[in-house]
């Protein structure tokens, strides 16, 4: 059984107050302010800092959240084996995905894993990929699909995937060489992408082209972008499946050089060790095989 204060530390951390956390563990406000003061007087210093609008954690306090985080996926490990060894397929997976992923594998994942473990819960992270790869390295996610990090230290990284990178154009937009988009078609033209896109395989592209960053505008979302540039208000930069349920009267153009984004599964060495994460795991691996046997996607010929 994991001690109370910790189980009150992560939620009032997830929640964002006392209140809410008192809400989900279904306990008094009063009890949470106790048992969090009972955490501080222990460890003799304060995690979190109060205010109107609620809390978050002080220096301290994020000093010890990974280690906490740990003794709780700890508990989670240990009950999943005992459970496995009653015979019991029961537990938590906690998945991150970027949007294109959540739209377009979670569905069949977690559909596919709940027909053989239907005790197991899952639950579902959107968020960009610095936020996923920092949630595994804390602990925060079992797993996560994110950009192939730059810096994999103390996190399991797997390069599961190549997207290719398209240009996004309106439907008068023409090519010189009528096939794919060059340097010389891109003068006086804006791109529009998303903030969290403009970094390391998607900038290389940019960069290849002579975009400068004066000529970049910013979106919301991937199907905002489409909407943007099927308005004429620039040219957009998409990967391949990103456009896979994207709607809009735009042309989907190559670049003249290919560029692809890497797509990684992320994991911690100790997560990886849940019997749940792992078998997760395995059907990740054998989406992607099944669906990119060439471990490559693109618009032309997407492998399936």
């Amino acid at each position: 059984m994991l001690p109370f204060p910790y189980l009150v530390f992560r939620t009032v951390l997830e929640q964002g107050t006392f209140y809410k956390a008192s809400v989900v563990l279904n306990v008094t406000p009063s009890a949470i302010s106790h048992s969090v003061n009972q955490l501080e007087s222990e460890l003799g210093f304060p995690v979190f800092v109060r205010s109107r609008t609620g809390v978050k954690l002080t220096p301290d306090g994020q000093k010890i959240l990974p280690l906490i985080q740990e003794i709780i996926n700890d508990q989670n490990r240990l009950e999943q084996v005992a459970q496995q060894i009653q015979g019991l397929d029961t537990g938590l997976i906690r998945i991150g995905a970027f949007s294109s992923a959540c739209i377009n594998w979670l569905p069949p994942l977690i559909q596919t894993f709940a027909k053989s473990y239907p005790q197991v819960k899952i639950s579902v992270r959107q968020a960009g990929f610095n936020e996923i790869t920092e949630a595994v390295k804390s602990g925060q996610l079992d797993l996560g699909l994110t950009m192939l990090p730059e810096n994999d230290l103390g996190i399991t990284v797997e390069k599961i995937l190549e997207d290719e990178i398209y240009c996004i154009a309106p439907m008068n937009f023409q090519v010189k060489n009528g096939h794919s988009v060059s340097e010389e078609d891109l003068v006086n033209y804006n791109f529009i992408l998303q903030q969290s896109d403009y970094d390391l395989d998607t900038k290389a592209a940019l960069d290849h082209y002579s975009i400068k960053s004066t000529a970049i505008q910013f979106s919301i979302d991937d199907q905002s972008i489409v909407a943007m540039v099927e308005a004429g208000l620039g040219l957009g930069i998409l990967p391949a499946l990103a456009l896979q349920k994207m709607q809009g009267e735009v042309q989907i153009l190559p670049f003249s050089t290919p560029f692809y984004r890497k797509i990684a599964l992320v994991t911690s060495s100790q997560q990886r060790l849940a019997p749940s994460t792992r078998q997760m795991i395995k059907n990740v691996h054998e989406l992607i095989q099944q669906q990119y046997p060439t471990g490559r996607l693109t618009m032309v010929n997407d492998d399936k």
